[in-house]
């Protein structure tokens, strides 16, 4: 992708300007303004990201579906037990499994104790794959470079309190 010139001035800051002129100084100028910053960020972030994981055949989804896989005792899991941590929908659990597994990076296995579950269980191969990916994207600071550990920090202090009130998790 052509890397493309920075405009020469904040974008993010102008929609503000604007969305006061047009609505009004009680309009909610700073939350259009935080959640357009976020976004704006998460395509940032996700663009960085996708830089190293795409030289895997990865997406994030599959990068954090083989991680916790590799956190697990065993190495396996549930279908639905990663749905569950991942917070996504069983149908995209299995699609990133099915995907994975066509990879050799994770393999599908009956559940031991559930004659109707399966199990995802990751390969030798996957787990290279997360040593090598990881190393590389702790090189860059997952993209977040720029910041330092105390603004991270505070990034996800900020973050979690939305989370928490959208009923992500229990206080």
């Amino acid at each position: 992708m052509a890397k493309r010139r920075p405009l020469p001035f904040d974008p993010v800051q102008e929609a503000a300007r604007q969305w006061e002129g047009h609505f009004g100084a009680d309009a909610a100028v700073e939350p259009m303004r935080a959640v357009t910053s976020l976004m704006r960020v998460q395509q940032i972030v996700l663009r960085r990201l996708d830089d190293v994981l795409r030289r895997y055949d990865l997406t994030f989804a599959r990068y954090e579906a083989l991680v916790l896989l590799t956190f697990t005792r065993t190495g396996a899991l549930p279908l639905g037990k990663m749905g569950e941590r991942l917070q996504v929908h069983p149908t995209s659990v299995t699609s990133i499994v099915r995907r994975l597994e066509r990879d050799g990076l994770v393999r599908r296995t009956p559940h031991p104790e559930d004659g109707r579950g399966v199990l995802a269980e990751v390969t030798d191969e996957g787990r290279a794959v997360v040593g090598a990916t990881t190393k590389e994207l702790v090189g860059m600071r997952f993209g977040l470079d720029p910041l330092d550990d105390e603004s991270l920090a505070g990034v996800h202090d900020i973050l979690t309190r939305v989370r928490r009130d959208a009923g992500d998790f229990l206080p």
